[in-house]
């Protein structure tokens, strides 16, 4: 275990044309980090806006600014952030989110300033465009192995995103940064590797804000590239459990994202292509749209109603 009083802690901020809207809150949730020892990073995509006027507009000696000559790619943007990045720890924070003003403090007194640990996560909220809460999730998982981690992944009671985690810069590099075949859930793969294989301190306090809104792309991409995706991220979560629990983090791991994909497929616009969607969903998972529909909180909770209502009938 390797101590410091208050090790360096990089917030590290890709952005794209975000200067109208939300990068200069993000900016501002990033400076006022009441715990001092932290680098920011702004790494500029190529914005065609305003970005380096409000970021130079801060004035703050901890940040440096960076512009990439031309857009390089959000994900080549991560990377590039990792790269430059000087801290023990390492926040990749999008320009959209929020962290509390206490967020690092915290999540550095969880960890005791140890500087092995894989990760450091807390619990996060889900806000709107307008900063409104949508939702509230405690990282409920302290002490649990790391099968019983995933398996709390699974069934809701831990967020995965990137706003909530801190990762352990040198590990961070030696897995390759973030990567996954279609960079859509390269994020978690390197969570649930640096967590499997150097551990993870785990702060119950919501501490982060992730942000739901209108202008999110994610869903855009392709559901078989989702699909694909999320059976590599299943294979490798398997490939970190023992082989007594491989079984069973497949089977809740397949149901997990057997919803998840259909909630993607959910969103097309088009019946036609939604219902081709679905197609590649049951190709995938083997679960009938029928099964997404009955895990749906409201849905399950009217079927919980009725059964007790046919008992007492009874």
């Amino acid at each position: 275990m390797t101590k410091n009083s208050q090790p360096l802690v990089t917030i590290a901020i890709p952005t794209y044309n975000r200067a109208d809207s939300y990068l200069k809150q993000a900016l501002e949730s990033a400076v006022n980090q009441t715990y001092q020892n932290i680098e920011i990073i702004v790494s500029d995509n190529c914005s065609t806006d305003n970005t380096e006027a409000v970021v130079k507009g801060f004035s703050d000696p901890r940040i440096r600014y960076f512009r990439q000559a031309r857009n390089i790619g959000a994900n080549n943007n991560f990377n590039f952030c990792l790269e430059q990045a000087r801290g023990a720890y390492f926040l990749l924070f999008q320009d959209d989110d929020l962290i509390d003003a206490d967020f690092i403090d915290v999540c550095m007194k969880g960890a005791n300033y140890d500087t092995d640990v894989g990760i450091i996560r807390a619990g996060i909220r889900r806000i709107d465009s307008h900063g409104n809460v949508l939702s509230e999730s405690p990282n409920l998982v302290g002490g649990l192995s790391t099968e019983e981690f995933f398996l709390a992944w699974f069934a809701g009671k831990t967020p995965m995103h990137l706003c909530s985690t801190l990762f352990n810069t040198e590990r961070l590099r030696e897995i390759g940064g973030f990567n996954s075949k279609h960079q859509l859930f390269q994020d978690v793969l390197a969570e649930v590797q640096l967590a499997a294989r150097f551990g993870r301190v785990d702060v119950e306090d919501i501490k982060a804000s992730f942000r739901k809104h209108a202008s999110q792309t994610s869903v855009s991409s392709k559901v078989s590239s989702w699909c694909e995706d999320s059976l590599l991220l299943l294979d490798a979560m398997c490939d970190l459990v023992s082989d007594g629990k491989k079984e069973l983090v497949r089977s809740e791991g397949k149901k997990f994202f057997t919803g998840h994909n259909y909630r993607i497929a959910r969103t097309i616009e088009s019946p036609v292509d939604r219902f081709f969607a679905y197609l590649i969903v049951l190709k995938n998972f083997g679960y009938p749209v029928n099964f997404f529909i009955s895990r749906i909180p409201v849905i399950r909770r009217a079927r919980r109603i009725s059964r007790r209502m046919r008992v007492s009938r009874g």
